[in-house]
């Protein structure tokens, strides 16, 4: 039977393990552009639930996963993301964000960060985040949840496939959504492809 997650991430901080083992332990999968998303499924705060495969997007879905609460980074991208909605939406884009924070904390930063435009979801699982490529931390100080994934950015088409991958181990890596978010209009019209597709 499978460990679960805690007891790996008991052992990793107890025990002196070589970096081979480590990375065994916590691999993510490397998401291929042009090949379908993973499932992804989280409930919403507000009530009900998110699925990737029931959006009915114009164009591209877009999912951004975000550290948590805890990161001010993160509120202030989520605020630009907020003000930009009615932008977004007329591109052709439905949008969700997500976190491993809990219920409460997923309120908390819908309420303060302000953002009543935006869907949040919250009660990402590891097994979820490895699925979808992320990097995932550990706490350094005290403000921070035990484990959270570190940002990432997905478009995915209306069919399910996967179109734009940005994913990132550090907070302040992340697309400027001012920059980004108006070449959804090129890609549609140019029929522009998917790239990075060459697995080798």
């Amino acid at each position: 039977c499978k460990p679960s997650i805690n007891i790996l991430i008991t052992i990793s901080k107890t025990l002196t393990l070589p970096n081979w083992i480590k990375r065994n332990l916590f691999m993510t999968h490397t998401l291929i552009p042009d090949t379908q998303a993973p499932e992804l499924s989280l409930p919403l705060v507000g009530g009900g639930t998110w699925v990737l495969s029931e959006q009915t997007p114009q164009h591209f879905t877009m999912v951004i996963f975000y550290r948590g609460l805890h990161c001010p980074v993160c509120k202030n991208y989520l605020g630009t993301l907020n003000s930009m909605m009615d932008q977004i939406s007329e591109l052709g884009f439905s949008v969700v964000v997500a976190s491993m924070d809990t219920l409460e904390r997923a309120e908390q930063a819908k309420a303060d960060w302000g953002l009543d435009k935006v869907d949040v979801a919250y009660g990402l699982d590891m097994e979820t985040a490895k699925k979808w490529g992320l990097y995932v931390s550990t706490s350094i100080k005290e403000a921070e949840n035990d484990i959270f994934s570190e940002p990432g950015l997905m478009w995915i088409r209306a069919d399910g496939r996967l179109y734009l991958i940005d994913i990132a181990n550090m907070p302040w890596a992340r697309p400027d959504l001012e920059t980004l978010m108006p070449k959804a209009k090129f890609a549609v019209e140019n029929n522009y492809p998917a790239r990075g597709t060459n697995a080798g």
